[in-house]
């Protein structure tokens, strides 16, 4: 199968140090994008930096920032906007899981911060560079965690009630109702966005999650699929031309899929938005 030419691309991507971003942002550059990275270790983002070069395109820079803190997500989405007179593609994908709750010096819950806040300011300190790359697209990823989870806003940072993979499960469903959201709020602009399930995979996901669920994940591992199976819906997303006009969607193994009747929610999606942007600061 031929492989899309992505020469002349900029693609932006969170979570590229390890795991499925990482397998997404080398198969990316192998067909020609250049990559910038979101990431908070040095030493894993010039590892990756390195693997990349080794793709043979040029030109791949990294920004660090902590996004689970609402000043670096702002800090560094600035940063990048005012460094790349383009934006093709911009993916969402670091992502985490607490076993204890933990809050943030903005008061946020630690998974509600890293896991959503960040997808949701990053891409609205890009939404004017993407609206004027058009077309472009956003990916968000998701997960099928997702399933059997609901929204309360009035806890939405899981005060009432903390379990880790619960947490974690809801988080999910934010951000699937966040692309919805999303995928309308661009509508007519050329950009699209999208949510999706990479599956479960052998990363380091979950490994410091703490207590007796972080060996539980490591267990269940034995069972999972590679990275390199994992990245393939999201490689698709950002690559594929058969998925350029597609929005709003939730996708599993490359194909668009029925998320749950909760995740379908745009009255749900419309005061996610809302509360998202007042906790933020910014005027959505």
């Amino acid at each position: 199968m031929q492989m899309p030419n992505l020469q002349g691309k900029v693609v932006v991507i969170t979570g590229a140090t390890s795991g499925i971003g990482s397998i997404a942002a080398e198969e990316l550059a192998g067909m020609g994008a250049r990559m910038v990275l979101v990431a908070r270790d040095k030493a894993r983002a010039e590892s990756e930096l390195a693997r990349l070069r080794q793709r043979g395109t040029a030109g791949h820079s990294v920004h660090y920032a902590d996004l689970s803190r609402l000043d670096e997500m702002k800090r560094v989405g600035g940063e990048i906007a005012a460094a790349e007179p383009r934006i093709d593609v911009l993916i969402n994908n670091a992502g985490a899981l607490f076993g204890q709750r933990t809050v943030t010096a903005d008061g946020l819950e630690m998974t509600f911060a890293t896991n959503h806040m960040s997808y949701f300011v990053l891409t609205e300190m890009l939404r004017e560079r993407l609206a004027a790359s058009a077309p472009a697209r956003v990916i968000n990823t998701s997960s099928d965690a997702h399933k059997g989870v609901h929204v309360d806003f009035d806890d939405l940072q899981s005060a009432k009630r903390y379990r880790g993979f619960g947490v974690y499960s809801l988080s999910k469903l934010l951000n699937i109702l966040y692309t919805r959201e999303l995928a309308r709020s661009f509508a007519g602009k050329g950009v699209t966005a999208n949510s999706l399930h990479p599956g479960f995979v052998a990363t380091r996901f979950g490994d410091h999650s703490g207590g007796a669920f972080a060996v539980m994940i490591r267990m269940a591992k034995t069972f999972a699929i590679t990275p390199e199976k994992g990245a393939e819906t999201i490689v698709y997303l950002a690559s594929s031309p058969d998925a350029a006009n597609v929005t709003g969607e939730y996708f599993y193994k490359c194909r668009a899929t029925m998320p749950t009747k909760d995740a379908q929610d745009d009255d749900a999606a419309r005061r996610l938005w809302a509360e998202s942007a007042k906790l933020a600061g910014i005027e959505a």
